[in-house]
C-alpha cells in the first residue's frame, strides 16, 4: 500500500479533471452552436467550417458572466486547449490568444483524441442523455435492503436496455460496460456496497451530465471538507496534491482499543465498502496497529468512489477480522488478495 502515493493521486486527479473538462467543454460547444458563435467563416478566400473567433468568444464569455475579465477568459480557454478540447484551425498556435484568430472544437472536425478514458465518459454521457430523452421505465423509485432510492435502475434491466437500444451486442459486453461506468464514477451502487453486475442490484447515475457547469469551475480547486471534533481520536492534516485536488492525512492522537470500537451504543458505527482496484491500486493507505486506521484516501480513487474516508478504523478484510493485526499484515492481505475487496470499518458517528 505504501507505493500508491504519487501515482495513485496523479491517476485519480487526471480522471476527475478529464470528466469535468469533457462535460464542461461539450456544454460550451453546444451553447456556442445555438447562438451561432460557432459557424463557417472565410479568410483569404478559404472557408473554415464550424469555427469561432477568439476575440469574439472572449467578449461572449464576459457578456454571459462566464468570466469576470479577459485574462480569466483566456485562462479558461487555454485549459480547454491544453486538454485538446479545442485547437487553432491550422494548429499554428499552442496558446489561446485574444486576437482575431480562428479556433475550433476538435469534436466538430473529428480530431478529438479518444483514448480509453475519454471514450468511457463520452459513452456514459450519451447513454445518460438517451435515458433522459426517451420514454422508459428503467429509472424508478425502488427499494433495496430497506432503503428507498429515487431514479434507480436494476442492473439486469439496464443490460437488457443496452442490448435493445443497440448500445452493446452481447450481455457480457454490456456488463463490462456497466463495470467501467461504475469504475469511472458515472454510476454507483445505491449503497456503494457492490460493483456492477447482471442481477437485481440497484444502481444510480452518480454523474449528472445535465448539471449546468460554469466554465470558471475549471479553475477552482476542489476540496473535501471533513469535520474534526475535539473528542475525535484523530487530527487532520491538509495535503495539496499535484492534480489540484485537496486531500487529508489522518494522524492518530490517542490509541483506540478494539473493545472501544465495538461497544454497544458507543461513538462508532460500522460501515461496509466494496472497492475494486485499478491498475494503480485501491486508492488508500492503512497505518497503525490493533486496530489499523485509514490514513489517506485519494480523492478520485476507487476507495473514495466507494465512500471510504480517512479516520476509518479497519475491522475486517474480505471477511477476516483484522482488529488484532498491524498495518503491514492488513496491507499484505489486501495486496495478495482479489482485485475486489470488501472492507468493514468503524466510523465516528
Amino acid at each position: 500500500m505504501d507505493g500508491i502515493g504519487n501515482n495513485m493521486q496523479k491517476k485519480a486527479a487526471e480522471l476527475e479533471r478529464l470528466a469535468e473538462v469533457l462535460v464542461t467543454g461539450e456544454q460550451l460547444r453546444l451553447r456556442l452552436h445555438e447562438v451561432k458563435v460557432i459557424k463557417d467563416r472565410r479568410h483569404h478566400l478559404r472557408t473554415y467550417p464550424n469555427c469561432f473567433v477568439a476575440k469574439e468568444l472572449i467578449d461572449w464569455l464576459i457578456e454571459h458572466k462566464e468570466a469576470s475579465d479577459r485574462d480569466t477568459a483566456i485562462t479558461i480557454m487555454q485549459k480547454l486547449l491544453d486538454q485538446s478540447i479545442i485547437h487553432h484551425v491550422c494548429d499554428e498556435h499552442r496558446e489561446f490568444k485574444d486576437l482575431k484568430l480562428f479556433y475550433r472544437f476538435r469534436k466538430d472536425d473529428g480530431t478529438f483524441p479518444l483514448d480509453s478514458e475519454a471514450k468511457v465518459f463520452m459513452r456514459g454521457q450519451r447513454i445518460y442523455e438517451k435515458l433522459m430523452n426517451t420514454e422508459n421505465t428503467l429509472l424508478q423509485t425502488r427499494e433495496e435492503e430497506g432503503g428507498t432510492y429515487e431514479r434507480a435502475l436494476v442492473g439486469s434491466e439496464f443490460i437488457d436496455w443496452l442490448l435493445q437500444e443497440g448500445e452493446m451486442a452481447a450481455r457480457e459486453e454490456a456488463e463490462q460496460l456497466g463495470r467501467r461506468l461504475l469504475e469511472h464514477g458515472i454510476i454507483q451502487h445505491v449503497t456503494n456496497k457492490h460493483h456492477f453486475a447482471n442481477g437485481p442490484l440497484l444502481f444510480q447515475f452518480r454523474m449528472n451530465f445535465r448539471r449546468r457547469r460554469r466554465l470558471i469551475e475549471l479553475l477552482h480547486e476542489r476540496s473535501r471538507c471533513i469535520p474534526e471534533s475535539q473528542d475525535s481520536p484523530f487530527c487532520l492534516r491538509k495535503l495539496n496534491s499535484d492534480g489540484g485536488n485537496t486531500s487529508f492525512l489522518s494522524v492518530l492522537k490517542r490509541q483506540v482499543s478494539p473493545e472501544e470500537l465495538q461497544t454497544l451504543g458507543g461513538p462508532f458505527i460500522k460501515k461496509t465498502f466494496t472497492i475494486v482496484g485499478d491498475a494503480v491500486g485501491w486508492g488508500f493507505v492503512v497505518r497503525g496497529s490493533k486496530p489499523c486506521h485509514i490514513q489517506a484516501v485519494d480523492p478520485g480513487g476507487p476507495a473514495a468512489a466507494a465512500g471510504m474516508k480517512v479516520c476509518h478504523f479497519v475491522v475486517s478484510v474480505n471477511g477476516l477480522c483484522v482488529l488484532s493485526h498491524d498495518y503491514r499484515t492488513v496491507s499484505s492481505l489486501i495486496l495478495t488478495g482479489p482485485r475486489t475487496i470488501v472492507m468493514e470499518v468503524m466510523e465516528e458517528s
